[in-house]
């Protein structure tokens, strides 16, 4: 999708056991589930929300907003000057909420500094004051009442919590803490809150005990969301099929695919309601894994079970892609035909065929139809840039050029049209074209921001961005102040909490709201996304935003292209953690920290505990060996590569001894980074560096190539979202 070279290479994690230690040491449960879906409406409401946030947060939030973030004993002062403003005219109710908002939040940092007792001096009261909240009022009262030792008054409270609100996720916690029977709160928790953390937490625990727990398998298999459930998948399948429902075998089959296991989802889908989705994926399934009769018997009972949908048209294209030459033609004919969407592919896919069997002059009618009736669709466009390679490898730039036209005015985004418009645009500058190629430059930039070609494009333009032999000298002045957008959801209570920076408790009513825990709606991934990011679990709220670039329905596509032009989403995929000590090692090994931390987001997606199947640790991936030697360098004589302050420093320093070796040449110092310096000392012998481009292009190893344009396409975003020179200049091309 577009955002291809946006991802970071995952290496190998820890084990699923390591991780929930770490994180329940933290005090952080791992975020598994989200809110509930939402419709066309309801999104369209909301997305006029997100779009506005800017606007609200300057007025009716605006005294809180730069409060959300800091820690508590930095904001104590300024939010008791809130707690006792007094009503001001006009805008009397909003001095009430802020009020109110203020004492929440007093209360809540006084409790987790075990300050129960004056944290009862804000709560008194509130509940009826601040009913949005009253819940999570409720069960701080009762926390404080805990904390000061009032038994009796923190378990009446927690009784009043459950009779009143017997449906919100907080009632659980409530339950967990009620004097009495553990084992009749643990079963309560497990029937009426299957999708709360303590709940699978106690199912996991059960199964270590006894693992013959149908109900427990399938709590799990239903509402968790943890990468490693295929053994309990596995599980049910094997021994309890005749006990599954439709629905049980559909949320199966949706946690098998999303694991890539085509083969199991395509089998567990089969028992899945009979919808069109579920029919593609069967036989989507088994054509991924191979097995081509199968998926041939899947598409064909999809096509004649639901002719007109959507996913019908996809089928006859896969059908037409496992037959014959005749047979094949008769499928993309029906394409054609009924399917207006994908009618592109199918006359792209005909002139392939008839060209195969010699009838050229099909062939040639068909890739006419396509130029002609669907200039702008991506078949259309993704034959131009094959004949345009073409005659530019004859060494006929001129007409290569000419045939780009049609693109360079389309404004269709494709994956791989960046890097074609660059290209174009170097035709236009080698043929003397300069106005035409400074077009194409700007297009690229405006129409693909994120994009490694963007860079590229910018610094033909001449912008101050640092070429590859320029960027470590720069020191870019950066905008990191935190902005407020609230999430493209509709549930009151959620937007409330966060909006106070109360991101465990926002997620937290979040899995109340889910309906299907293995079908995110785009919304909801995506503020799932975010809320991880806030609770500092970078790499997981980074690869659930990514994901976003998977979805297929349609509709679905649209939400994401709107969530796209936020500046929410971007920097959702570029976040900025580690901020002050990225600063401090850059500035000691005198390296621009965008560089840095543009590594360090393709080594690890920021996570602190990662380990790669070659041994490389932590946030820099760097090798003990590797991490031995550089710390005699620094005496640096106790430190661990899990340690984020150690890794920073120890990696920066060796992003530096890398620039010093090839005097400050990034591009080779970043390739020596991935691939070492004996392989960038060979290719240096091989291809000609004066045409970076073109370097980039030749490095052999294809995980390399892939490293070098991911570095600095995050190196460019990073850039485009936080520096305010850089920002200003690609928003005037994408207004225009």
């Amino acid at each position: 999708m577009l955002e291809s070279h946006v991802r970071s290479k995952q290496p190998k994690r820890k084990s699923t056991q390591h991780r929930t230690q770490i994180l329940l040491k933290n005090k952080r449960l791992i975020l598994l589930v989200l809110i509930s879906s939402l419709g066309w409406g309801i999104w369209q409401v909301q997305n006029s929300l997100f779009s506005q946030s800017r606007k609200e947060s300057a007025s009716s939030i605006s005294p809180l907003v730069n409060l959300r973030s800091l820690a508590p004993t930095v904001r104590a002062n300024q939010l008791k000057l809130l707690s006792n403003a007094e009503e001001n005219g006009d805008s009397a109710q909003q001095s009430i909420i802020n009020r109110n908002r203020a004492r929440y939040l007093l209360a809540a940092d006084l409790i987790q500094q075990q300050q129960g007792k004056l944290a009862l001096t804000y709560l008194q009261g509130l509940a009826e004051d601040y009913p949005l909240l009253r819940p999570q009022i409720l069960f701080k009262t009762a926390q404080a009442y805990q904390q000061n030792k009032e038994e009796q008054a923190a378990q009446r409270t927690l009784e009043d919590l459950i009779e009143n609100y017997p449906r919100s996720p907080i009632t659980a916690n409530a339950i967990s803490l009620l004097d009495g029977d553990r084992s009749q709160y643990q079963a309560r928790l497990i029937q009426e809150f299957p999708y709360h953390p303590l709940a699978q937490k106690l199912a996991s625990q059960g199964l270590q005990q006894n693992p013959d727990q149908f109900k427990l398998l399938l709590l799990l298999a239903k509402y968790s969301r943890d990468a490693d459930l295929n053994k309990i998948r596995d599980r049910l399948v094997l021994e309890y099929s005749g006990e599954l429902t439709p629905e049980d075998w559909e949320a199966i089959a949706d946690g098998y695919w999303r694991e890539d296991e085509y083969r199991k989802a395509a089998d567990a889908y089969a028992f899945a309601p009979d919808t069109p989705r579920n029919l593609y994926r069967v036989a989507r399934g088994f054509h991924r894994n191979g097995n081509l009769d199968a998926a041939r018997l899947g598409y064909q009972r999809l096509i004649k079970e639901y002719h007109d949908a959507r996913e019908a048209g996809q089928a006859l294209l896969y059908l037409a892609s496992i037959s014959s030459g005749d047979v094949a033609v008769v499928y993309l004919e029906k394409v054609i035909a009924n399917f207006p969407d994908v009618a592109p592919e199918a006359y792209r896919s005909k002139a392939i065929i008839h060209e195969r069997f010699g009838k050229y002059k099909a062939a040639g009618q068909a890739r006419d139809r396509l130029l002609n009736k669907y200039s702008d669709s991506a078949a259309a466009v993704e034959y131009r840039w094959k004949i345009a390679q073409e005659l530019a490898n004859k060494g006929n730039k001129k007409d290569a050029w000419q045939w780009m036209q049609p693109v360079v005015k389309s404004n269709l985004e494709l994956d791989f049209a960046p890097q074609a418009l660059y290209q174009t645009g170097i035709w236009a500058t080698n043929l003397g074209k300069p106005a035409a190629a400074k077009v194409v430059f700007k297009k690229i930039i405006g129409l693909y921001p994120q994009s490694y070609w963007a860079w590229r494009s910018a610094i033909k333009l001449k912008w101050q961005v640092g070429d590859f032999e320029r960027v470590r000298s720069l020191d870019p002045a950066l905008d990191l102040a935190k902005t407020y957008s609230p999430l493209p959801m509709d549930s009151k209570a959620l937007q409330e909490l966060y909006f106070l920076g109360q991101y465990y408790d926002a997620w937290l009513l979040l899995q109340s709201e889910i309906k299907q825990h293995q079908q995110l709606t785009v919304n909801e991934q995506f503020s799932e996304g975010i809320l991880k990011l806030e609770l500092d679990q970078y790499s997981a709220g980074m690869q659930e935003i990514w994901d976003l670039t998977k979805r297929e329905d349609p509709q679905e596509l649209e939400q994401w292209k709107a969530l796209r032009k936020t500046t929410a989403y971007w920097q959702g995929l570029f976040p900025f953690p580690y901020e002050s000590k990225i600063q401090e090692y850059a500035q000691q090994e005198q390296i621009n920290p965008l560089l840095v931390l543009s590594v360090m987001r393709k080594e690890s997606t920021f996570d602190p505990e990662i380990n790669s199947a070659v041994g490389a640790i932590g946030l820099m991936q760097i090798v003990p060996p590797t991490a031995d030697w550089i710390a005699k360098q620094i005496q640096l004589p106790n430190y661990s590569l899990t340690n984020p302050e150690d890794n920073i420093r120890i990696g920066t320093w060796y992003l530096k001894h890398n620039h010093d070796r090839y005097q400050d040449n990034s591009l080779l110092a970043v390739a020596s980074y991935n691939a070492g310096t004996s392989n960038v000392n060979d290719w240096l012998t091989k291809y000609e560096l004066n045409n970076r481009d073109r370097f980039v292009e030749q490095i052999p190893f294809p995980e390399t190539k892939d490293y070098v344009e991911g570095v600095f396409g995050n190196y460019w975003n990073y850039l485009r979202l936080y520096n305010p020179e850089i920002r200003q200049k690609v928003d005037s091309l994408r207004t225009n």
